[in-house]
């Protein structure tokens, strides 16, 4: 039996998708063969990156200007790929929102001045700073932001407008709502939250700011070979680049991120109304803030919230655990998850406050 999966990532991915890969698993486009068995010089993998390459860009509205590739290693990997790739003058800015934003900004230090010029944690990341009274500095590469915080559920209602390029890790909401790529240098995504399976990441960047990488920046972290060789300078992650493809289809056919986002703007409504609305549950982001993908709430008691996640479970409703540096609950309701899977949370979280208060 399908249940409905709240997994921070890897996460849930729509059930259409699932199907049309389980009927080409065996023999993909006429080959004879699985995806994972063909090399990726075929002409029918090539076929796949190119489809993939030509969904994102359309789907995003990249600028010419720009290069799509798909790497490995996760968006961890290119915490470092970041500063190697950018940082020429040593220094660069970034604003520390969240776990994730302050490993990017730890890797960061390896590599010259980071310079943490926003910084949340006062009020354990319920909100965004100011990006309009930031002190920028001057001659920074870049600025560094992660668009959404997957394990506090914020995220940035305005992006800095600043000298430097914006660099932004965009894990956990690619492709949720519409952005302007051109107002960003370079956007990256690990795919697993929101894209298709762990494996692969996407990079985004304007091709004027990647020609130079550091000397010490190892080849395969470097964006201008990886663009020049077509995402296939190596063996790429064939089989998670292929569900990203199939994952992009089905997005276009949904009516793309416009669509996509009135829909995850509606689940969200509908979660935190009822929260809100709840003297039982709770969510401490500041509601300006608040991310439409991944929604935490607690009980107030670490006891109930214990038994809830475990009578959730057993009622089809999984993986709502929070994460260890949070507790409480976690609800992260990517593209994938249906407007019903929001509706029988709620319907639960109802009953569980009834029969618990």
């Amino acid at each position: 039996m399908r249940v409905y999966n709240f997994a921070a990532g890897p996460s849930t991915l729509p059930l259409n998708v699932l199907k049309k890969a389980q009927e080409e698993f065996l023999d993909f486009s006429g080959t004879g063969m699985s995806v994972t068995e063909i090399s990726h010089r075929d002409k029918a993998y090539d076929a796949i990156v190119k489809d993939a390459e030509k969904l994102v860009r359309e789907l995003l509205n990249v600028p010419d200007d720009y290069c799509v590739i798909f790497v490995q290693g996760g968006a961890s990997t290119q915490f470092a790929a970041v500063p190697l790739n950018l940082m020429h003058s040593g220094k660069a800015d970034y604003i520390v929102t969240g776990n994730f934003a302050k490993k990017a900004w730890q890797e960061g230090q390896i590599y010259g001045d980071a310079v943490k010029i926003g910084d949340s944690s006062d009020k354990v990341y319920t909100y965004i700073p100011d990006v309009d009274k930031l002190n920028y500095s001057e001659n920074a590469d870049y600025v560094h932001i992660t668009s959404n915080n997957t394990i506090f559920g914020s995220r940035y209602s305005k992006f800095p407008e600043c000298k430097a390029p914006i660099v932004a890790d965009m894990s956990s909401e690619i492709f949720s709502r519409e952005i302007d790529v051109g107002k960003f240098g370079v956007i990256y995504a690990g795919a697993q939250k929101n894209l298709a399976p762990a494996g692969v990441t996407i990079v985004i960047a304007k091709r004027s700011l990647i020609q130079n990488p550091l000397k010490i920046c190892p080849t395969m972290l470097k964006w201008k070979v990886q663009d020049e060789n077509g995402s296939l300078y190596n063996t790429p992650p064939a089989f998670s680049i292929y569900m990203a493809d199939l994952v992009l289809n089905d997005l276009k056919q949904k009516g793309g991120v416009k669509a996509m986002q009135e829909v995850n703007e509606y689940k969200a409504k509908l979660l935190y109304d009822f929260i809100d609305n709840s003297s039982f549950y709770t969510n401490s982001v500041l509601p300006e803030y608040r991310s439409i993908m991944n929604v935490p709430f607690v009980t107030g008691s670490a006891e109930l919230d214990a038994k809830f996640i475990a009578e959730a479970k057993k009622a089809g409703l999984v993986s709502l655990k929070g994460h260890r540096l949070v507790g409480g609950m976690r609800a992260s309701i990517y593209n994938a998850i249906p407007v019903e899977g929001v509706k029988a949370l709620i319907k639960f979280m109802k009953k569980f406050e009834t029969e618990n208060k």
